[in-house]
């Protein structure tokens, strides 16, 4: 049979314009975005109402374009904002409204350094019509065969070959004439993410923060929402609201929350400060997959930051439950990332974070210097895939933990850091010791109920006090050249 090729309906959208002020091209992207979104939902409702149009409907991504010619050097203490040679330099961009800080930040330093302007227009990659109508609650999409038409012979679908993470993992093929990659994600990468951020957290991608706390118990998160209670209460504290799960967001220290019928998968909760600066923290529950999960797609919303507040087991016979854990390496036995980044690929502490987080330990604990190593060891986690590993053959685990050097174990820290490494986002790793399986301290109801009740608290306040330390950092000195390969995207 042969094919029947429609004629496309397209919205009518401005010609490519350039730029010298990163704030108008951010509200040009705005604009185009808009307006394509608009399109897409407006036609897709018709197109569900009344039948299939005779034409293809589409709508394309906005884009951020820029050519240099000049191999003059860039001021090498900067580790982002600009690009390493000449040549045309791309990205396409989704939802500008969510990212207008960042966006503004990246235009702006790409103008300053380079002294040429960014183009700013649409480019040839459709926006899947599942994306557009993400943020209009009244409209969903039917799943294949559900409609009265077959979806893809009409609208955009999500594609597989723009919706990947080879920028990032360095193997984005170079392909003559085409534009090099500006930033770390397409904008199909980043809408894929945002769509499963909602679904995973059960709050939307806007409430997010720049500096991202995981933890591995839900018992944090009573103390976290403890404190932005206090925090709100506190004019001077710079905080604006508290989001829970379902998007319930309240700016009143006293202000009811009302529970949730049932929670996400990883239950995750906002307190926000102007332009992003407060903390979020995730429930990623246990073991490396959700690790891995969470990350994979808070990284496109380009954190500051992320560390690791859980808890481990103790591998040391001189550690008492309820020690802190300062990761400064990780054996990776998570295996999940093993495709994306070989396990020959070192995973260097970092020094920024992991003096914030030594000083938020003295800072909390009012212990410094010598009297730290009372309940303080810095050394190896070893991050394993089987959380029942104690049930094992022991001679070989524990012969490699012995020549790890290890001193914790868990089932997400090394995940979460290889993955900050993989995407450029800042990582640290302070656990609390909950248990010593190899001496005889087994996780069993009643025994750990005392440090539950002293540590998470404490634990918790450290963790943020990191936070709010990295937070004063200025962003070049945070976002090091210690995360950027050889051939890296202007963008962070």
């Amino acid at each position: 049979m042969t094919p029947i090729h429609l004629s496309v309906k397209s919205p009518s959208v401005r010609t490519p314009e350039s730029f010298t002020d990163a704030e108008t091209a951010v509200e040009r992207l705005c604009e185009l975005y808009q307006t394509a979104a608009d399109f897409l939902c407006q036609e897709f409702t018709e197109a569900l109402a009344h039948g299939a149009p005779g034409k293809r409907i589409r709508a394309y991504y906005p884009e951020i374009r820029i050519t240099t010619t000049s191999f003059a050097k860039i001021d090498s203490r900067l580790s982002f904002g600009h690009v390493a040679e000449p040549g045309v330099y791309a990205a396409t961009i989704t939802r500008p409204d969510l990212f207008r800080h960042y966006l503004k930040q990246q235009i702006a330093l790409l103008i300053e350094n380079h002294d040429v302007p960014v183009v700013i227009g649409a480019s040839d990659t459709p926006i899947p019509v599942h994306f557009a109508v993400a943020n209009d609650a009244s409209i969903t999409v039917p799943q294949e065969g559900a409609a009265a038409f077959p979806l893809r012979d009409v609208f955009d679908v999500p594609d597989l070959s723009t919706t990947n993470d080879d920028i990032v993992n360095g193997i984005n093929p170079s392909v003559l004439g085409a534009p090099k990659p500006l930033a770390p994600f397409t904008a199909q990468r980043v809408d894929y993410s945002l769509a499963r951020l909602a679904h995973y957290t059960a709050t939307a991608p806007e409430h997010f923060q720049n500096h991202v706390l995981f933890t591995n118990y839900q018992f944090y998160v009573a103390e976290f929402e403890a404190y932005a209670r206090e925090m709100l209460a506190d004019p001077k504290s710079g905080y604006t609201s508290f989001v829970s799960t379902g998007n319930v967001e309240i700016t009143k220290p006293d202000a009811v929350i009302p529970p949730v019928d049932k929670q996400p998968q990883m239950p995750t909760y906002h307190l926000k400060r102007a332009n992003g600066a407060g903390i979020t923290l995730v429930n990623i529950g246990v073991g490396p997959s959700n690790a891995k999960t969470a990350t994979d797609h808070i990284a496109v919303l380009r954190p500051h930051a992320w560390l690791m507040v859980g808890h481990c087991a103790g591998l040391r016979n001189s550690q008492s439950l309820g020690d802190f854990v300062l990761a400064h390496a990780y054996l990776r036995e998570d295996h999940v990332l093993d495709d994306d980044l070989p396990n020959w690929v070192p995973i260097p502490a970092l020094a920024e974070v992991q003096i914030a987080l030594e000083q938020a330990v003295a800072n909390v604990t009012e212990l410094t210097g010598y009297d730290l190593k009372r309940i303080m060891r810095t050394g190896t986690v070893a991050t394993i895939d089987n959380r029942n590993w104690e049930l094992r053959e022991h001679t070989g685990p524990v012969q490699r933990l012995s020549q790890s050097r290890a001193i914790a174990l868990d089932m997400e820290s090394a995940t979460i850091a290889a993955n900050g490494y993989r995407f450029r986002v800042p990582y640290g790793t302070l656990l609390c010791v909950s248990d010593k399986p190899l001496h005889g301290e087994l996780k069993l109801p009643g025994m750990a109920s005392d440090f539950y009740k002293t540590q998470v608290a404490r634990h918790l306040m450290i963790g943020i006090r990191a936070m709010e330390s990295l937070r004063e950092m200025p962003l070049e000195r945070l976002h090091s050249r210690k995360l950027r390969s050889f051939d890296e995207t202007a963008f962070l």
